[in-house]
């Protein structure tokens, strides 16, 4: 999909929930309304390779990546197998792709903000068509289940376990070739509009070496050296 050593790209989505009993206004999101996050990572195949969930609605995604077990094992380098690759005079190590929640890391690459020449938009087009695979394996998981869209009346210790079961059956159905219906997803899109997702962009200061990973990843994307 023209992002090279690339390990796949990762996102939150609100759940949305019935107000819990304990510290209710905890799960209140930026949209008003009550729900749990899910995080995932997502490969090419639009499989989840990795979730974590259980967080209250307030909470922003930063936060739930900071504290997840993937943000730990990515930081020690034990996530991914050792496999770089140089680009120009710079070892490229595998990378996840994410939005502006996200922070700026060696193996995390975020979208450049602000005013963009031609380099900047190209790096963020590719991007963006790479990170559609989370996108699109939340429409269908929301597709497929559409009791995620839904008031949950589950109690908060059930209701990750019922998100973590969606996901192993979605990864199931996607390995196995299984459709995911335009009228299903069509569905899903209609009962969402009551649920939009909250807005969690934030712009956050990056240490150079990461910058001028970004910056080399940038550079071969007009070159053509950053096509494999």
């Amino acid at each position: 999909m023209g992002f090279p050593n690339c390990g796949g790209a990762i996102d939150g989505m609100h759940i949305p929930i019935l107000g819990p009993d304990h510290q209710g206004s905890q799960y209140i999101n930026r949209k008003g309304y009550f729900s749990m996050v899910l995080q995932a990572l997502v490969d090419h195949k639009g499989c989840f390779t990795n979730i974590s969930m259980g967080w209250p609605g307030k909470v922003h995604d930063f936060r739930i990546f900071r504290n997840s077990v993937l943000f730990k094992q990515l930081q020690e380098g034990i996530y991914f197998p050792e496999q770089k690759i140089t680009v120009g005079d710079v070892e490229m190590p595998i990378v996840i792709l994410g939005d502006t929640a996200y922070p700026l890391m060696p193996w995390l690459m975020k979208p450049y903000t602000g005013t963009l020449d031609s380099s900047k938009a190209l790096f963020n087009y590719r991007l963006s068509k790479c990170r559609m695979v989370v996108e699109c394996a939340f429409g269908h998981l929301k597709g497929r289940w559409c009791s995620l869209l839904t008031d949950s009346d589950l109690s908060e210790t059930n209701i990750p376990i019922v998100i973590a079961a969606c996901c192993v059956c979605h990864n199931l159905c996607e390995s196995k070739g299984e459709m995911c219906m335009a009228g299903w997803e069509a569905e899903a899109n209609c009962l969402a509009t009551e649920y939009v997702q909250p807005d969690t962009r934030a712009v956050r200061r990056a240490q150079q070496k990461v910058l001028h990973i970004r910056k080399v990843f940038k550079t071969s994307f007009m070159t053509g050296q950053g096509t494999v």
